[in-house]
């Protein structure tokens, strides 16, 4: 992929959010995938805008008027996509600092810990996430002492993957007035519920704007290379500050790189509370607003006890806080959301939901497509419920890429019986279910393409959506979820967010091998996508463009 006969170098103080670039630049010589041509080979872009998709023969008349000719050379050109799951920080910190998601024993993340620990002898809290002790040989989490003994006694932090629970080292422990009477705390054991929202708040005060500043601009760049144009940022008072919301909004406006659409996930009681969300500049008032916790900590919200634990989990709100909070949303025109995973957690939230269909009318409640993240264990008669209320759910692939199959954490944590049931995304679409795609990153990696292979070839074969379900999800969908039906797809019209891919053959994925025999056939009049086939090499970006702006340059940039 290369440019030619480029004629205007645009203004470096030219923002992503900003007025839109002036110029027009043909991308011809590849492939566009397009719902207004199946066989388009070229686009043309006039300022932040898709100005025309077509042929390559249609192309050469507009070869010479524009200020720029993009030769791809084979590429794949489409939308870019909507991670609709992100938090920002953790997940630059993650990046630049201390990741054990692929520590494959206890003693590998106590070792890598301690090294952490000799190499920054300046941080006031030591931050470490993705620890997983279901993958590990022991068994089990580091402990308190183990931790004291790698750190030097250093105040760490160290969260599980699902960041539903945490192991700290005694000194930060020391920091937190009254920890041992909160919910969830326990010396011997990952903190939960209370306690890890309190250790973790005093873990992250210690992280200077500076730092939080980096970590944000590393977490928002790895995005924009991973071919991903806009996030959601699910932001609360038990997960990040007000300071980091607003100042990570701030940066997107000032900075090339993604869109970030930000949620605050906070339950409001009266009206003006909603004045809160305006003042952030925040889009709704949802996200991770907790129904309930993570099944690998054993926090989700269930019906039945765990099969691995005397209890069922733990529940945040109730329906008639939810119900409240959804009622009151509604009538503002504010688009409302929670976190759900267990199935108790999951009908709180449907009852919730019919109490303020109830209150303030089915109609208003579907229009502003409310939210419900994760949603994974979810009944026939809630999915029912989802496409009733217009519910979007708001789903994670690659949490049954990592945790399902019946020799996964989700069977042993649940049962064969209960797992299998997890993530149910094929039942949702045939209902009608509104599917948005995202990481929850750093639960999972920023990997759109390894999230679409992900649903295409869930673990349970039932579960299964088509390829190109799984890339309108990841791309339209996610723009949908925040309101707006005009983009996330590449027609006259719609906003210029792009990215560029170096790609095999393209195909039509089925979930059904039967029907993908023919599905590589040009007659079916269907727009391509790569093969997305576990063990083959998935796509790689050459370019990302958000609005008509360059935010990644490719690999070689």
């Amino acid at each position: 992929m290369h440019d030619t006969s480029a004629t205007r170098t645009p203004d470096a103080t030219e923002h992503p959010q900003g007025p839109a670039p002036s110029g027009t630049v043909l991308l011809r010589g590849g492939f566009v995938h397009s719902p207004a041509d199946p066989f388009a080979t070229a686009m043309v872009v006039d300022g932040g805008t898709v100005a025309w998709v077509g042929s390559e023969g249609a192309a050469d008349s507009f070869a010479d008027g524009v200020d720029a000719v993009v030769r791809l050379d084979g590429a794949l050109v489409t939308p870019a996509f909507t991670d609709a799951h992100v938090h920002t920080t953790a997940t630059g910190l993650a990046l630049t600092g201390l990741d054990l998601t692929d520590a494959g024993s206890l003693g590998e993340a106590l070792a890598r810990t301690a090294a952490h620990a000799a190499a920054r002898p300046a941080d006031r809290v030591l931050l470490g996430h993705g620890w997983d002790e279901t993958r590990w040989p022991e068994r089990r989490p580091p402990t308190r002492a183990e931790l004291d003994r790698a750190t030097g006694g250093r105040p760490v932090y160290l969260s599980r993957t699902d960041v539903h629970s945490a192991v700290v080292g005694s000194a930060l422990a020391a920091l937190v007035p009254g920890l041992e009477a909160l919910p969830g705390h326990d010396p011997l054991a990952p903190l939960t519920r209370d306690a890890h929202h309190a250790v973790r708040r005093a873990a992250y005060a210690a992280v200077t704007p500076a730092q939080r500043t980096a970590a944000q601009r590393a977490a928002l760049a790895h995005a924009a290379a991973q071919g991903i144009g806009s996030v959601h940022e699910c932001a609360g008072p038990e997960i990040s500050g007000e300071d980091d919301l607003t100042g990570l909004l701030a940066l997107a406006a000032a900075e090339a790189g993604p869109r970030v659409h930000g949620y605050w996930a906070q339950p409001w009681q009266r009206p003006e509370d909603l004045d809160m969300i305006r003042d952030l500049g925040a889009t709704g008032a949802g996200g991770d607003l907790f129904v309930d916790g993570s099944i690998g900590s054993h926090t989700a919200r269930l019906h039945a006890p765990y099969a691995d634990a005397p209890h069922t989990g733990v529940a945040h709100l109730d329906a008639e806080t939810i119900a409240r909070h959804l009622t009151l949303c509604t009538r503002a025109g504010v688009q409302a959301g929670f976190h759900a995973i267990g199935d108790a957690a999951v009908d709180a939230v449907v009852d919730g939901v019919r109490a303020a269909a109830e209150a303030a009318g089915l109609d208003r409640v579907r229009a502003l497509r409310h939210r419900v993240e994760h949603a994974e264990l979810i009944s026939a008669r809630s999915i029912a419920a989802f496409a009733e209320f217009g519910l979007v759910a708001s789903v994670q692939p690659a949490f049954d890429a990592a945790w399902g199959g019946p020799d996964g954490m989700y069977a042993r944590r649940l049962g064969a019986g209960r797992a299998a049931a997890l993530n149910p995304f094929a039942a949702m679409t045939r209902a009608g279910v509104p599917l948005v795609l995202g990481s929850d990153s750093p639960v999972t990696p920023l990997d759109p393409w390894g999230a679409v292979r992900a649903a295409t070839f869930h673990r349970t074969p039932g579960h299964r959506i088509s390829a190109r379900a799984a890339f309108n999800a990841h791309t339209r969908g996610g723009w949908r979820a925040v309101g707006r039906d005009d983009a996330g797809v590449l027609v006259p019209g719609a906003p210029a967010d792009y990215a560029v891919w170096s790609v095999g053959d393209l195909v039509v994925q089925a979930p059904d091998e039967r029907v993908a025999g023919w599905s590589t056939d040009p007659r079916s009049g269907t727009p391509g996508l790569p093969d997305v086939t576990p063990g083959g090499e998935l796509p790689t970006a050459l370019r990302t463009v958000v609005g008509g702006r360059t935010v990644y340059p490719g690999p070689n940039g």
